[in-house]
């Protein structure tokens, strides 16, 4: 696992997904009440991009068809996903915020 750096805090909207290409990874960051999160940035249906989907009470919504994920769990939480995505840990250092990332890249 590696520490990686995503963006700067001040980058990071309230419910406003932010996309990010870390090592190979596509991560979406996402400030929910003051707190980071990073999960996978590529919906588990048919591929889209989570960062252009819309956050509502702590939940991203894909913006193809509609599958939501708890972005805290990366649990899917609606058709058509089925399968969960990725959630790294993260940290905020100097302004900085970090992603934890595993060794191999991901989708």
């Amino acid at each position: 696992m590696a520490w990686m750096k995503a963006a700067r805090l001040d980058e990071l909207a309230e419910n406003e997904p932010l996309g990010v290409e870390l090592a190979g990874t596509s991560v979406a960051l996402f400030l929910l009440n003051g707190a980071v999160h990073a999960t996978g940035n590529i919906c588990t249906h048919e591929f889209a991009l989570l960062s252009d989907g819309y956050v509502e009470g702590g939940e991203i919504e894909c913006p193809l068809h509609q599958a939501r994920f708890d972005i805290a769990t990366g649990r899917a939480l609606c058709a058509p996903a089925d399968k969960p995505i990725p959630v790294y840990a993260t940290k905020v250092e100097n302004g900085e915020v970090l992603v934890e990332l595993p060794d191999t890249p991901g989708p």
